[in-house]
């Protein structure tokens, strides 16, 4: 059974996570009030992930990511308050695996949950024959099949494994932007949703245009390339196109035209560029160096 540590100062948030993440998964939690009292219980335990409020007294969310770092690799989802995007931003670049803002709990916590689950659970399936790729090219027309979204990530989590990265938290955030790239390419570049009619259900939007022109006709291509030096994934769509400077400019706190996404693929990669209108973008993950430290001086 999946084990999750609950942490927040607030009784009834802390209580409505729990009750989300057990009507939906089959998984026990741990619930403490702070970041210390969870330092506490992982040092006796290990829960298979931590979902923690960012704004605490004491030790924030922040800083809880970075003792958790210190420790292992166990991934953290950070819950945000509306305007702490900044902070959130902070605690992605130190090792968070995402961030759910609190005003989308109900709707968002246990597909973020889900994913980085199945993510860090494949990641700890070791795989030595990917430790030895010296050089891999995929690409792949999609056509709009979420179903295939799942197992395409899977692979290229297996060919991160030739990609020296530091640690096994930095590959699973790689395959977070990953995934990230190619669900907007999908929702918000071929199917259109979330950018056309805000008035109508997303789910009905989303399946009606599965199967309607001229979306249903749309291709994503997705090409993947890893070496020991460096993983370069480009994720192409054939929908409008958007303006890319105006989405990064907005409030960050919901995702209703991807912005979320893009927040996370330029934390986690090295470098994200987009081209023709939006409807190119290529991440880039470099290999992780050991810092040189100087020989003490006689």
């Amino acid at each position: 059974m999946t084990t999750i540590l609950v942490v927040d100062d607030s009784l009834t948030e802390r209580l409505l996570a729990s009750s989300l993440l057990k009507q939906a998964l089959d998984c026990s939690t741990t619930e403490v009030d702070s970041a210390e009292a969870a330092l506490e219980y992982l040092a006796n335990a290990e829960p298979d992930i931590v979902l923690t409020d960012l704004h605490m007294p004491g030790l924030n969310g922040l800083q809880l990511v970075e003792r958790i770092r210190e420790m292992s690799s166990l991934p953290v989802i950070l819950m945000t308050a509306k305007g702490s995007e900044d902070i959130a931003a902070q605690a992605l670049k130190v090792g968070a695996a995402g961030y759910v803002p609190k005003k989308c709990l109900a709707q968002d916590l246990i597909p973020t949950v889900q994913r980085i689950l199945t993510a860090a659970d494949h990641d700890r399936r070791h795989s030595r024959l990917m430790h030895n790729l010296t050089t891999g090219s995929l690409t792949f027309d999609i056509r709009n099949d979420l179903g295939l979204i799942a197992p395409l990530i899977r692979l290229i989590q297996e060919m991160l494994r030739s990609l020296p990265l530091g640690d096994e938290a930095e590959r699973l955030r790689v395959s977070v932007a990953v995934e990230e790239a190619i669900k907007n390419a999908i929702y918000h570049g071929s199917l259109e949703v979330g950018t056309a009619d805000a008035t109508r259900p997303l789910d009905d939007l989303l399946a009606e245009r599965l199967w309607a022109p001229p979306y249903c006709n749309r291709n994503v291509k997705v090409t993947a390339t890893v070496s020991h030096d460096e993983a370069v994934f480009t994720i192409q769509d054939e929908g409008p196109g958007f303006d890319v400077a105006s989405i990064e400019g907005e409030d960050f706190d919901g995702d209703a035209h991807g912005s979320r996404g893009i927040r996370l693929m330029r934390t986690f990669m090295d470098d994200v560029q987009f081209s023709d209108n939006g409807r190119n973008v290529v991440l880039r993950k470099r290999r992780f160096e050991e810092p040189d430290f100087p020989d003490d001086a006689d």
